[in-house]
């Protein structure tokens, strides 16, 4: 284990646990979201910080950290990465993703509207098919209902495998996720590429009220930033596509952790 996770470990030691059934109950009617970029340093002093002021950590599996891995699927011209690029207002993603300390597995689809807002609808698979949902019946019906491509012309195109907390403020008002020790596999290139010490942090709050955590972040001199995991991950493993937009987000990262961000 390296040194870095046992910090965290040590500091999540210190949260109180909620559990899945209560997180059920959190209904953020008029939800906000916002994304922000940090390091495992900074990181550290924020769930510090955090703790003191009542959040609590979601517990899983007996870990406060828990490991993901989701393969996302687009066309063969990448059109779901492009829309994106090309900020189109309305836009789908599609992906599965396993709660690997589980092993449950999940199909997603996830649309923004043109109001900026985004909606997912997900369907429990079976784990063989991770990587060809077409091999389970209830994904190919959540993909008949809600999907704007055809199936059959979606492939795996990049995999991203990180490590998440996940916490809770005292009100129940907001929720954090934060993703550390990101590393993407494109299966289309072949490439893979790890963000080092980065941490994307996504901040989920009721928009009628106050944040806690904004003034922790704001302290921290932690700054909102737009980014997607799909579009940092595909920019940075496949030189050919069309990718001049996220570029500066590639700049951002690597000015944050102080280091250039290579291929493998």
């Amino acid at each position: 284990m390296n040194t870095s996770l046992k910090r965290l470990e040590a500091i999540l030691e210190t949260f109180s646990p909620i559990h899945l059934g209560e997180m059920d109950s959190i209904k953020l009617m008029n939800r906000i979201d916002t994304k922000y970029l940090t390091t495992e340093a900074i990181l550290a002093d924020i769930l510090t910080d955090a703790v003191r002021r009542g959040y609590r950590a979601l517990e899983t599996e007996g870990t406060k950290i828990s490991s993901y891995d989701s393969l996302y699927f687009d066309t063969p011209e990448l059109q779901m990465f492009l829309d994106h690029h090309n900020r189109r207002l309305v836009r789908q993603k599609v992906r599965t993703r396993t709660y690997v300390g589980s092993g449950q597995t999940f199909l997603e689809i996830k649309r923004k509207n043109n109001r900026g807002r985004t909606r997912k609808k997900r369907t429990e698979i079976d784990p063989a098919a991770f990587k060809a949902f077409r091999k389970d019946p209830g994904a190919m019906a959540l993909m008949e209902k809600y999907c704007d491509f055809p199936s059959d012309i979606l492939s795996p195109a990049l995999e991203t495998v990180f490590r998440r907390i996940t916490l809770v403020n005292a009100a129940k008002t907001e929720r954090l996720t934060i993703d550390t020790a990101l590393c993407f596999i494109n299966h289309r290139t072949g490439r893979e590429i790890s963000l080092r010490d980065a941490v994307i942090i996504e901040l989920k709050q009721d928009g009628r009220a106050e944040s806690e955590m904004k003034d922790i972040l704001l302290d921290h001199r932690v700054k909102p930033v737009r980014v997607s995991k799909y579009c940092i991950g595909t920019t940075l493993t496949d030189p050919e596509v069309k990718s001049n937009r996220f570029k500066l987000k590639v700049r951002k990262i690597e000015k944050t952790i102080h280091k250039k961000l290579i291929t493998k």
